[in-house]
């Protein structure tokens, strides 16, 4: 699950940080609390995540506990592959 999460900083520092990196963000800190993702942030990351990874997500699917964290976010993006069949990279392996 790693390179999930690796992915997910790069697209958040890229976009949301405007590249000034994210050594300063952890893997729970809230995006909502910090103030890095509003409601078009919220499309921008649906788009990169259905973009990247082979997912479809649906509006029900968009909460806080899904979208909120980059760990929220490698967990959601690892149960809609597992539910497709497919096995993250990592996944199995404690990462």
């Amino acid at each position: 699950m790693q390179a999930i999460i690796t992915q997910l900083r790069q697209f958040v520092s890229d976009n949301f940080l405007y590249g000034q990196g994210a050594e300063g963000l952890g893997n729970d800190d809230s995006f909502l609390d910090r103030g890095l993702i509003d409601s078009t942030g919220v499309l921008e990351l649906v788009a990169f995540l259905e973009e990247r990874f082979p997912i479809k997500i649906e509006d029900d699917e968009l909460v806080p506990e899904n979208l909120d964290s980059i760990n929220r976010l490698a967990r959601f993006v690892a149960r809609k592959l597992q539910a497709h069949g497919l096995q993250p990279v990592g996944l199995n392996q404690g990462d």
